[in-house]
């Protein structure tokens, strides 16, 4: 009987954590189309057609009293051979800021990672924004031309929308982590970010497919 119940709340378990992951990934996917379907807002459309990765954290928290501190999970996405988008991998995002910063706000945040040193950096198990990946704030606007020598060079541009209002935000010193736990709850395997990313035989969820279908929506295959 023991052994009974223990399978049976393992299973229980696992059916939670792929129905919490399918709504995170659904969540993303809405957030990711809000953003570009705003009228004269959103993301330069020249910006996400030169990306690599994309990584979008539906819901960040943001929790104070005397110390800031950041949290959230969400999914990452890079550029397969064919110029596509590949299967999602999970990462969790950590940080803080100082500072008097009374309540919890929750805010989407959305990262461009505009080249292959900084794609390369989010295979590690943990990396930092703004130290071992350099970022900017991103420009908003689905016309305008990204071309100042900050953001030339920037790794990572980073947006954020919280009450409605979009805009670029500077995210330095967060941490990006993959997310082994939540990887396999997705795909039924402990898998790294590298293996999921980079990997060719990885398929998306369904969940995991409405989130790539808005991606090849908003920025389609990138030429080799």
């Amino acid at each position: 009987m023991k052994c009974i119940l223990l399978v049976i709340t393992l299973c229980a378990t696992a059916a939670f954590g792929a129905t919490k992951h399918a709504q995170r990934l659904e969540d993303a996917a809405t957030v990711l189309d809000e953003i570009m379907s705003a009228p004269d807002k959103g993301i330069p459309q020249d910006l996400l057609g030169r990306a690599n990765c994309m990584v979008i954290v539906p819901g960040l928290k943001k929790a104070a009293f005397v110390f800031g501190a950041r949290y959230g999970k969400g999914y990452l996405s890079c550029r397969n051979d064919e110029g596509g988008w590949s299967a999602p991998a999970t990462v969790r995002i950590e940080g803080g800021s100082f500072g008097l910063q009374l309540g919890v706000t929750e805010t989407d945040l959305v990262l461009l990672v505009m080249n292959r040193s900084g794609a390369d950096k989010l295979m590690s198990s943990k990396f930092t924004i703004g130290g071992t990946a350099q970022a900017a704030a991103g420009p908003v606007g689905r016309t305008t031309i990204a071309e100042t020598d900050a953001l030339m060079r920037a790794e990572i541009l980073s947006y954020s929308r919280s009450r409605g209002l979009f805009a670029g935000i500077a995210l330095q010193g967060a941490t990006l982590r993959q997310d082994l736990d939540a990887n396999e709850a997705m795909y039924g395997a402990r898998l790294t970010t590298k293996q999921i990313v980079r990997g060719v035989e990885i398929k998306a969820t369904p969940a995991g497919k409405k989130l790539l279908a808005k991606l090849s929506q908003y920025a389609p295959k990138k030429a080799a």
